[in-house]
């Protein structure tokens, strides 16, 4: 599992969900909230010469250890609930790694320069499924 970088449940939707009349995010703008994400990443890696083949990369899950340190720097909020997820659930150097990563995505796909709390509170839930009893 550890090298799985989510792990989702998915649970089955209920009849008040489904006829429910509020308006939901299309599948055309959740693509298009996509393209934009990897277009970010993309002009970032390209404009980034801090590796030797700027070219090889082109999104966050191929990020090195350094451009991780670079492009994934915390506030002290969001570092110590990181903190509190790893020794809390006993998370490998991997699993840091791959969280700060996806938190660096969903900071993405949110629109957001900075990863915040709630981006690496959403990352950490989807590492966190086959671990019980953690609250932050």
């Amino acid at each position: 599992m550890d090298r799985i970088d989510l792990h989702v449940e998915v649970t089955p939707v209920n009849y008040e969900e489904l006829a429910n009349d509020v308006p939901k995010e299309g599948s055309a703008e959740i693509r298009n909230r996509v393209v934009e994400a990897r277009e970010v990443q993309s002009r970032r890696f390209k404009a980034d010469t801090s590796r030797a083949s700027v070219s090889n990369i082109h999104s966050n899950s191929e990020m090195s250890s350094k451009q991780i340190r670079k492009y994934c720097q915390l506030d002290a909020q969001s570092a110590e609930l990181l903190k509190k997820a790893m020794n809390n659930l006993g998370f490998s150097a991997r699993a840091y790694d791959r969280i700060l990563k996806v938190s660096r995505t969903i900071a993405d796909l949110d629109n957001s320069e900075n990863i915040e709390s709630r981006h690496i509170a959403e990352a950490i839930q989807y590492r966190s499924l086959d671990r019980e009893n953690w609250a932050a």
